[in-house]
């Protein structure tokens, strides 16, 4: 169980990832994502997770340099996520949205790549060229994100390596059990986006409950939960007061009881699209 933000889990080549990182989707670049990135670094975040897609990884490159510097670190003290966009999806394509963001986010290598959605038959061309990028080195660990069961059972038949991470929507609402089953059971780290339902949930009554027990915030309890669920999380906010109350989630434990309780608030219910059925 993770004890301070710095702490990770070990992923099943042996790549360390922490469990808690920052999130900066929907957020454009400018100054406002520079000084987030670097805040959070300079507060101990340690991971940071963006995308192609979200067109703003030049300021996260900014950020990664300014808060290295700041904080005192290295390089190699972070872990860096980005992902590769659907319009990218082929083996050639594929390796050569690697090197954009590479060459966007200013950075020798990545900690983490992932295919972002699972388009039917371009995914596998796809992963045979993450595949690659981690085998030469270039790459710390390749995984997915958006999959459920049966694509992951659809790659693994053909696939060399297995994913180490799927990164899927994942909250309160949408507790995904047979998704994470499957991935403990296969050695993938499943890891959650939108933890905290964009917001929707932080007047839930339940949540409010659980939290004034604790002297916590609802947005604590949930990040809380997906620890204790061993869920890797990776909240997104640009204020810095935020960003430090997100991570404050290691001086408490929640209860079976209330882990129940948070699990019954299951509805199956999205904020994202269905990765069964997009169209992009």
């Amino acid at each position: 169980m993770a004890q301070n933000l710095q702490d990770k889990t070990t992923l099943h080549n042996g790549i360390k990832m922490p469990w808690f990182g920052l999130g900066v989707f929907k957020v454009e670049e400018g100054p406002e994502l520079v000084q987030a990135v670097k805040t959070a670094i300079k507060h101990g975040y340690r991971s940071v997770d963006t995308a192609a897609i979200y067109g703003n990884e030049e300021g996260v490159g900014q950020g990664i340099r300014e808060g290295i510097a700041e904080a005192g670190i290295s390089r190699e003290d972070l872990f860096v996520t980005s992902k590769v966009w659907n319009a990218d999806l082929g083996y050639e394509s594929t390796m050569a949205a690697y090197e954009a963001s590479l060459n966007k986010l200013g950075l020798e290598y990545l900690d983490l790549y992932l295919i972002h959605w699972p388009v039917e038959g371009k995914y596998k061309d796809a992963w045979r060229a993450l595949e690659t990028l981690y085998k030469e080195g270039r790459v710390k660990a390749i995984g997915v994100s958006n999959f459920q069961i049966h694509h992951l059972e659809d790659l693994m038949k053909d696939a060399e390596i297995k994913p180490m991470v799927n990164q899927v929507e994942y909250h309160p609402r949408l507790t995904q059990k047979e998704l994470q089953s499957f991935c403990q059971e296969h050695g993938i780290q499943l890891e959650a986006w939108s933890p905290l339902m964009q917001g929707q949930l932080l007047d839930n009554q339940v949540l409010k409950d659980i939290a004034n027990k604790y002297d916590k915030s609802v947005a604590q309890i949930i990040l809380r939960w997906d620890l204790q669920n061993g869920v890797v999380t990776i909240p997104k906010s640009t204020k810095e007061h935020r960003i430090v109350e997100n991570a404050m989630v290691f001086d408490f434990e929640l209860t079976k009881e209330d882990m129940e309780r948070i699990h019954d608030l299951n509805q199956h219910y999205r904020v994202g699209p269905d990765p069964d059925n997009f169209d992009f």
